[in-house]
């Protein structure tokens, strides 16, 4: 989210310091990512006067200027056609990095004649896009003085600091120039300007548009209102609005366009402007039945799946509800009569239709986390009252489809349990004034959310809030209380012990420990007495991976197998670890068991080598019961698993 230093001034006024300005805004949760700064950029030109234009000898188009400067008079050749005798220009001395060309200057010949700078453009100093001459200076600026002092006094929108913030996805009303000055002014680093005023709009007519919604589609679009304006021109943006779009990194366009992405990121109100036109018979907002077709803005065609919600007319569709307009019924040049339109769409259906389109817009990107609803009426009537400023035409009565979605809900305010909570000492005059100034009313021990902050869903919301303006950073810690001197000395389980001394004995006879899964295919799992539904996982990763084991044997199997195939024929494995039996913590046991597969090991002049027999596997089985405790005399009873 990009906005200017001036942008936020129309909704905050503050006389803190740009620095205190972005400490404050990453202190409250709206990282500042950068700050770009067009006076760093432009800080080494300077004022210069043309005191001599001449000819270049050996090319038309190029003139040989004497230019005075801090450092006396320089030559300097340019080729602007506006390069003359008498004119106050911006100079860029050798040395000087030009950032619209991404060159530092320095001293050049041009068809044999030395030059010593150069007088630059706008776009050269990525003031504007304007390129065809060089800048020409009014008011008789003082020749050497630093270009940037004379930009703050005549053109302070061109110097203006643009701020760019990183918003999380639960703050979706920071995606508007005035929910990070609210955000501000509750910290106290300035005041929030009254500008909830609703525009009173002088309605001509009565519009023949008639908008619908499709009864399956009110979840989807509760709240669709527009006004129609006749007469109006579409021209090029004023000049205050252009600036502010083009610090940003939008293109200005169009008087129609630039307005309402204006109101996209001034109030997080995205508007759609239909050309009408264009438009033919009545709007409908629907469900796509699937296989329809849409040239959109991005002058790219798209295929609409079966339940995308769409805007059609009598041609078909023309826009794709909540994300992008279609261009059939896109304004031009040469547009006179429209129909502005605000609706409030579900987020989640929006967010499901652009990924399955794969369309990035910024009105996407702000239906899909959340608007105002109830600003949806307002927010088309501030756009048309702009329009009409700078474009003329008669405004009709509001047309209107659905009604304002009910999101009001309130949640109790514990100003003690906030205290508990954050661990700080907030008076309730302050935690109550905190919440006011983010736009809260209270009432009691209740707080009504405001309509712009859908993420505020419990009281622990309000602790955050809370604690989010008094600052996080204030927070002393706190050493938990200790109730005994040092560390106390760890203290293990009989069973903890037994696991630990199973592990070293059997290591000590001989064996390699293996840690295997605990999810074994249903097949093993069969085998060896499982394989039951409350075992199954809800979600596994692979079909080799769907139930949990019974049994240590399948894995120590599977290790057997593949040592075997790498040529490992006399192995002895083993592994402690747990085995399932059912769903529930009683029926989980904790095993340790082991193969012997092959011979005893090599043959050499101390033994025999000879084929491992269960005698081996019984007295190894007597150590570890043994070293873990188990009694002298032992019975082995009848009765195994049939496995």
């Amino acid at each position: 989210m990009k906005f200017t230093l001036s942008w936020l001034k129309e909704h905050l006024k503050t006389d803190a310091s740009l620095n205190d300005i972005t400490e404050a805004l990453t202190d409250l949760g709206l990282e500042v990512e950068g700050v770009e700064n067009p006076l760093d950029k432009l800080e080494n030109f300077t004022v210069g006067y043309v005191s001599n234009a001449e000819k270049h000898p050996d090319a038309d188009k190029l003139r040989v200027c004497k230019v005075d400067t801090d450092e006396g008079e320089l030559q300097i050749i340019c080729g602007a056609p506006n390069a003359r005798e008498g004119i106050y220009v911006v100079v860029a001395k050798p040395g000087v990095y030009v950032p619209g060309l991404d060159i530092t200057i320095g001293v050049g010949k041009i068809r044999g004649i030395e030059s010593f700078g150069m007088m630059a453009s706008e776009r050269e100093m990525e003031l504007s896009d304007e390129h065809d001459g060089i800048i020409e200076l009014d008011g008789n600026p003082a020749v050497g003085s630093k270009f940037v002092d004379y930009l703050k006094k005549n053109r302070p929108e061109s110097v203006d600091p643009i701020i760019e913030i990183a918003i999380t996805p639960n703050r979706p009303d920071a995606l508007g120039v005035r929910g990070i000055a609210r955000d501000l002014a509750a910290r106290g680093v300035g005041e929030l300007i009254n500008r909830d005023t609703v525009p009173q709009i002088d309605e001509k007519f009565t519009s023949n548009l008639e908008v619908s919604i499709d009864s399956d589609t009110l979840d989807g679009c509760p709240l669709f209102v527009g006004r129609e304006i006749k007469g109006v021109k579409n021209g090029p943006s004023p000049d205050w609005l252009q600036a502010a779009l083009r610090a940003i990194g939008l293109r200005p366009i169009s008087l129609l366009v630039d307005i309402t992405n204006y109101y996209t990121y001034d109030r997080n109100r995205p508007l759609h402007v239909f050309d009408m036109d264009k438009v033919s018979g009545n709007l409908r907002i629907h469900k796509a039945e699937g296989g329809e077709t849409i040239t959109a803005l991005d002058d790219k065609e798209y295929v609409l799946q079966k339940d995308m919600m769409i805007i059609s007319d009598d041609n078909g569709v023309e826009s794709i509800a909540g994300i992008m307009g279609g261009l059939d019924t896109g304004c031009d040049e040469s547009t006179i009569n429209v129909f502005v339109e605000s609706a409030y769409w579900d987020p989640t259906k929006i967010a499901i239709t652009g990924r399955k389109l794969k369309i990035n817009s910024d009105a996407r990107y702000r239906f899909e986390r959340g608007v105002d609803p109830l600003f949806t009426i307002n927010g088309c009537d501030h756009a048309v009252t702009l329009i009409q400023k700078y474009g003329g035409g008669e405004a009709s009565a509001l047309v209107k489809a659905g009604a304002v979605p009910d999101v009001s809900r309130s949640y109790t305010l514990d100003t003690n349990r906030i205290e508990s909570l954050v661990g700080m000492e907030i008076s309730s005059e302050n935690q109550i004034k905190y919440l006011t100034d983010l736009g809260f009313i209270i009432e009691g021990d209740q707080a009504q959310v405001p309509s712009w902050r859908p993420d505020i869903l419990g009281s622990a919301d309000l602790v955050e809030e809370v604690a989010r303006i008094a600052s996080l950073t204030k927070l002393v810690g706190v050493p938990l209380p200790q109730l005994a001197e040092g560390v106390p000395k760890p203290i293990l389980t009989p069973m903890q012990r037994r696991e630990a001394m199973a592990r070293r004995t059997i290591a000590a006879l001989g064996y390699n420990e293996c840690v295997t899964y605990s999810f074994i295919d249903k097949k093993s799992a069969d085998l060896f007495g499982g394989g039951a539904d409350d075992v199954m996982i809800g979600n596994p990763i692979s079909s080799e991976m769907s139930h949990m084991r019974p049994s240590l044997l399948p894995g120590l199997l599977q290790a057997v197998q593949r040592n075997q195939a790498r040529g490992v024929m006399d192995l002895a494995l083993f592994e402690v670890g747990p085995v399932f039996h059912g769903g529930e913590p009683e029926e989980q046991e904790l095993l340790a068991s082991g193969l012997l597969v092959g011979h005893t090991g090599p043959r050499d002049a101390f033994g025999v080598r000879r084929p491992v027999d269960a005698f081996d596997a019984k007295a190894d089985a007597e150590a570890v019961l043994s070293a873990i405790g188990a009694p002298d005399k032992l019975m082995v009873l009848r009765g195994a698993k049939s496995w």
